[in-house]
């Protein structure tokens, strides 16, 4: 617990630099390491053993560089301001507003091009053929689920295990982004990607699960949570979309097109279709949870060192 409320002044740095600064423009590292993973990929995804050369790839791309994190977070004097600027940039909760509200814009203004294109910048699934429902839905979805991804679980493993911890859990998302795909091309060399992020996310996303609960209807999400959650494909994202979408008094799910094939998903959550409100609304839903977060430490805080 110590550790965790220690790590407090950093994560509110953290985010009031994402507030004010938001997402580097130009020259993110993430971008940079994407380059590199994409080598890598290009480099040892052939022939046999898909499987292992892909765990090599993943260790290559990762374990450097949490060293590195760890090297320059142990500096003295100096080293609290590079673990605030790896946390910096591993948290995206600016981000994840700016991109999910010009898509309720578009659709309040009556502007399907525009929010398909828009959603197209922020979901895997095929937009060219959204309804408005759709829009809303699939935005809606892609706030709850990034909102567990690049906020939470980035503040979850900087309180557990600093620069190192965040390092290590942001690059191993951005890898699963990259390569966990269930195709001919990354189901095998893409395995280890998926798994290990899968393992980093558990935790944090059962705490994002509870909080967006006791940020909402809690008896409605903590229902959606246990009922519909274990139907979904994702052993994380099932439990965050499904309590979300129940705090929300929303119905999220159903069938979306994944790289031209449909994929008839079970429904989440309860109540009205998704509109564009409710991409607002969920927005707000995790700005909240990220105030609950901070507030439980600063009780924490207080209890530890009345």
């Amino acid at each position: 617990m110590s550790a965790a409320v220690l790590s407090a002044p950093w994560l509110i740095g953290a985010l009031l630099l994402d507030h004010v600064l938001g997402e580097p423009k130009r020259w993110h590292p993430l971008v940079g390491f994407g380059r590199f993973a994409d080598y890598l990929e290009a480099t040892l995804n052939r022939d046999s053993a898909r499987r292992g050369r892909g765990l090599l790839a993943w260790a290559l791309a990762v374990l450097p560089l949490t060293l590195g994190a760890w090297a320059l977070a142990s500096l003295p004097i100096i080293g609290w301001v590079f673990s605030l600027l790896l946390l910096y940039l591993a948290i995206g909760l600016r981000s994840l507003a700016e991109h999910a509200e010009p898509v309720s814009k578009a659709l309040r203004e009556g502007d399907l091009g525009e929010a398909r294109l828009r959603v197209s910048y922020i979901v895997s699934r095929q937009t060219d053929e959204l309804d408005e429902e759709g829009i809303a839905r699939a935005t809606t979805e892609s706030v709850l689920e990034n909102g567990s991804d690049a906020v939470f679980a980035a503040l979850f493993w900087f309180a557990l295990l600093g620069a190192p911890g965040v390092v290590l859990y942001r690059l191993s998302n951005t890898l699963d982004a990259m390569w966990g795909y269930r195709n001919a091309r990354f189901r095998q060399f893409g395995w280890a990607a998926a798994r290990l992020d899968d393992s980093l996310n558990y935790l944090p996303a059962r705490l994002v699960a509870l909080t967006y609960a006791l940020c909402g209807r809690t008896r409605q999400a903590l229902h959606c949570w246990r009922i519909q959650a274990p139907a979904w494909d994702s052993p994380n994202a099932g439990p965050v979309m499904a309590a979300g979408a129940g705090a929300l008094n929303v119905s999220l799910g159903g069938p979306a097109i994944y790289q031209g094939e449909l994929h008839q998903r079970p429904t989440l959550g309860a109540g009205p279709q998704a509109k564009a409100e409710d991409i607002d609304r969920a927005v707000k839903l995790v700005r909240q949870g990220v105030v609950l977060w901070l507030l439980t430490l600063a009780v924490l805080w207080g209890l530890l060192y009345a």
